[in-house]
């Protein structure tokens, strides 16, 4: 089947409608709307730059529940030894465009075009998109960024500059996620890396049901600027 194309009203074909790959509709927009309205049904854009807007339903979805997660002592040991500072933002466009830019040092390719990064800098301004920031001094060492909806994170990408600064981050961020009442981070693509701090997949149906339960406004958080860990 191939992928819907899109209008300029925000109506999303159903998640089902989705190809194997779980690629679900083309073109559009980048408007916070739109990009909210996606989140809601569990769909989110995913496409290489000067490429048409491409929106995707992954079926199974890798997710963690926060009382899932799961850190080695080896982590444990290293946090303990305080070699970073975790903020949250304070550093989304730095946070963003790292995520790029460290993908392409590496020689893999980025969906964090132009597009995209002006689209979730204005998600960040409207208090629905955050940053996790892990420093090292004055120096970015890591971080990761998504969108908060309800009582779910979905996460988009992180970076690391600083051996574990990432996943110091993630650990920060499950804490703070924790104290607000959240249940669960969408993770959208399966990873050993993820699977190791207790992520997992479930159907899309399910996931669905995750969504419905735990999604009942749509209200924004604002800015977790005060939060230091």
């Amino acid at each position: 089947m191939s992928p819907v194309r899109l209008s300029d009203e925000i109506i999303f074909p159903p998640p089902g409608a989705a190809d194997e790959n779980g690629l679900l509709a083309l073109g559009g927009d980048l408007r916070p709307a739109r990009i909210l309205a996606a989140y809601r049904s569990g769909i989110f854009p995913w496409f290489s730059p000067g490429d048409p807007i491409l929106w995707w339903f992954l079926d199974p979805r890798m997710v963690l529940f926060l009382n899932d997660f799961r850190i080695s002592s080896r982590l444990v040991r290293d946090i303990r030894k305080k070699q970073f500072t975790v903020t949250f933002d304070q550093a989304f466009a730095r946070v963003m465009a790292s995520c790029a830019q460290v993908r392409m040092e590496i020689g893999e390719g980025t969906w964090i075009g132009n597009e995209m990064y002006k689209a979730y800098c204005r998600l960040h301004d409207l208090g629905y998109a955050h940053s996790v920031e892990c420093w090292q001094g004055e120096t970015l060492a890591g971080g990761l960024y998504g969108i908060a909806l309800g009582r779910i994170f979905f996460g988009e990408s992180m970076f690391t500059r600083v051996r574990n600064s990432s996943k110091v981050a993630l650990v920060a961020l499950v804490d703070r996620l924790k104290l607000a009442d959240y249940q669960l981070i969408d993770c959208q693509m399966t990873t050993g890396h993820l699977a190791s701090f207790g992520a997992r997949e479930i159907s899309g149906t399910e996931f669905l049901d995750q969504l419905n339960s735990f999604i009942q406004t749509t209200v924004p958080d604002g800015k977790w600027c005060d939060d230091i860990f």
